[in-house]
């Protein structure tokens, strides 16, 4: 059944948005986040403080989207304001492992004995930092620091090796403040 649509956001204080033709610019005290949100049937706009979108004779499609637009909305905010945080720790039986980064790389040295570094390039907004057997991954966007955490931690996978059995690497142990619950 087809009804008018109305769905609003509140804006958090010290944060300003902007949209321009479905791209939202999400300016906070932890930098500027853009997002390209736009559908044909649905109209964004920011009035004061709130997000509206409106859709006439809205679908299932549209209330999805509209839903979907705003949980991504939330996490941009909550990310200009605070930021996003993943965690991972280093783990080595036999070989001592070291993590450093130089500028936009990540490199791990004498993983599994290996004599070659691995490198690994940073994606652009995301901050990493080595603090001991930790690697605190930071970034304003939630997809930058996931995927820049899941880079990290794909460098030190070996194909061809039992998961069920513990093997050294880079693991990840907690998504954006959450800790992984570890499977034995």
């Amino acid at each position: 059944m087809k009804q008018d649509l109305r769905e609003e956001l509140e804006i958090d204080k010290g944060i300003t948005v902007t949209v321009v033709n479905g791209l939202f610019t999400i300016k906070g005290p932890q930098g500027e986040i853009k997002k390209q949100l736009n559908t044909p049937l649905i109209n964004a706009s920011v009035s004061g403080n709130t997000i509206v979108f409106e859709s006439k004779k809205a679908t299932q499609r549209e209330k999805r989207l509209i839903k979907s637009y705003l949980a991504h909305l939330k996490y941009l905010m909550r990310g200009a304001e605070s930021g996003h945080t993943y965690k991972l720790k280093i783990c080595a039986s036999h070989f001592p492992m070291t993590a450093s980064v130089k500028g936009d790389v990540f490199e791990i040295k004498n993983f599994i004995g290996e004599t070659v570094p691995r490198q690994v390039h940073i994606p652009k907004g995301a901050n990493v930092k080595v603090d001991g057997q930790f690697i605190i991954v930071e970034a304003a966007d939630k997809e930058v620091a996931g995927m820049a955490a899941s880079i990290i931690e794909k460098s030190t996978k070996r194909p061809g090796f039992d998961k069920r059995i513990f093997q050294d690497g880079i693991f990840m142990i907690e998504k954006d403040g959450k800790p992984l619950k570890i499977q034995n």
